[in-house]
C-alpha cells in the first residue's frame, strides 16, 4: 500500500473497488500503518450504511440466516456487505471458519455483495479492533447494509452493541437451561430476536414464550423504549425472512426518530478512537521495548522487564500529574 497515495486508494474504495477494499481490510488486520491515512480519508464517506450485528450461540444457524438476509435484501435491490468475525487460529491468527459456504452461495456472481471473514485474534468480546474499520470500509464502498456476524453469545459479545445500529439475536429451540440463561440477558443486547429453525418442533412454543416476557430496550439517552420483537424464521426454507428484514428496518426507523441513533453513532466513534490510540501505543511501545533490549545482556530478563515496566508506569504517572 505504501506506493499508493492514500487519497487515490480511498477514491478507489469509494467507487466500489472490491480489490482495493479487500487489500485495505487486510492492511488493517495486519496493523499496516499505511492503512491509517486511507481510513481517515474515508471518514467523510461513512455513516450512511445500516449496520446490523448478528449474534447467538454456536449452532443457531447464524451464517445460514445471514445468507437468507442477503437474498432478501438483494431482492429489494439493496447492496450488502458482510463482516464475519471468526475465532482465531491459535497458531496462525487466521480465521478458522472462513468457508461460509451458504453466504457465498447466496452471493455467487453478485457484485453488489461483499463478504469478508475477519479473525477475532483473541480480542475481548470476540471482536477485533479491525472489525470497526472493516465496517467503515464497506460503508464507504456504498453498501446499503453492513452485517456483522459475531462468534457467539456471552458476556463479551455485548461489545457488538457498540458497533451496530441494530443487534439481531439468533436463538433456536431446544437449548434448555442455556436458553433460559440467554433470555436473562436479552434486554441488554437484543433489538430483534429471531428463533431460527422454525420448521423444527418447539420453535413456535419458544418464540411464544419469549414474546410473553415483553422485553424492551431502554434508550440510554431517555425517551420511549423499544419493544423487542420476537420472530420465528427458517433460514433453511427462507420462511419469515422478509418479516425479519421489516423488523430490522423498523428498528432503524425508530432510532432515526430519537436521540438514540446519535448515541449509537457516537459509541462507534468512541470505539474507533480507543482502538486507534491503543494500536498506536502498542506499536510504538513494542518498538521502544525492542530498542531497549538491543545490545543488552540480560542475566535476569524477568527482573529487567519488571524494572522497565515500573519506569514506564512512573513516567505515565508523572505525565498525568503535570497535565
Amino acid at each position: 500500500m505504501n506506493a499508493v497515495r492514500p487519497a487515490d486508494w480511498a477514491d478507489e474504495v469509494r467507487t466500489g473497488s472490491v480489490r482495493h477494499a479487500a487489500r485495505l481490510i487486510t492492511a488493517v488486520e495486519n496493523g499496516d500503518p499505511a492503512a491509517r491515512p486511507v481510513l481517515r480519508d474515508l471518514g467523510e464517506s461513512c455513516g450512511h450504511a445500516q449496520v446490523i450485528g448478528v449474534t447467538g450461540p454456536p449452532g443457531a444457524g447464524k451464517s445460514s440466516l445471514v445468507a437468507s438476509l442477503i437474498r432478501e435484501l438483494r431482492s429489494q435491490a439493496r447492496s450488502v456487505g458482510v463482516v464475519a468475525v471468526d475465532p482465531s487460529s491459535p497458531f496462525s491468527g487466521g480465521a478458522l471458519l472462513g468457508d461460509r459456504d451458504r453466504m457465498l452461495e447466496a452471493s455467487a456472481g453478485d457484485t453488489e455483495v461483499f463478504i469478508r471473514s475477519v479473525a477475532s485474534r483473541g480480542a475481548q468480546g470476540g471482536l477485533a479492533a479491525a472489525v470497526n474499520d472493516a465496517v467503515d470500509v464497506l460503508d464507504a464502498m456504498g453498501k446499503d447494509v453492513v452485517i456483522v456476524e459475531t462468534v457467539g453469545v456471552g458476556q463479551g459479545e455485548l461489545e457488538i452493541a457498540s458497533l451496530a445500529h441494530t443487534v439481531l439475536l439468533v436463538l433456536v429451540p431446544g437449548y434448555g437451561d442455556s436458553l433460559q440463561a440467554m433470555k436473562a440477558g436479552i434486554t441488554e443486547i437484543a433489538d430483534v430476536v429471531a428463533v431460527n429453525k422454525a420448521d423444527t418442533p418447539g420453535a413456535d412454543a419458544a418464540a411464544k414464550e419469549l414474546r410473553s416476557h415483553g422485553y424492551e430496550r431502554r434508550s440510554p439517552v431517555g425517551g420511549e423504549p423499544w419493544p423487542v420483537p420476537v420472530l420465528a424464521v427458517s433460514a433453511l426454507r427462507n420462511d419469515g425472512v422478509d418479516d425479519l428484514v421489516g423488523a430490522l428496518d423498523e428498528h432503524l426507523a425508530f432510532l432515526g426518530g430519537t436521540d438514540w441513533r446519535a448515541h449509537v453513532e457516537n459509541r462507534r466513534q468512541q470505539a474507533r478512537f480507543v482502538a486507534f490510540v491503543a494500536d498506536r501505543l502498542r506499536q510504538d511501545l513494542m518498538a521502544a521495548v525492542a530498542t531497549a533490549a538491543e545490545g543488552v545482556v540480560l542475566s535476569d530478563p524477568y527482573g529487567a522487564a519488571e524494572e522497565y515496566v515500573e519506569r514506564l508506569l512512573k513516567a505515565q504517572s508523572e505525565l498525568k500529574e503535570n497535565s
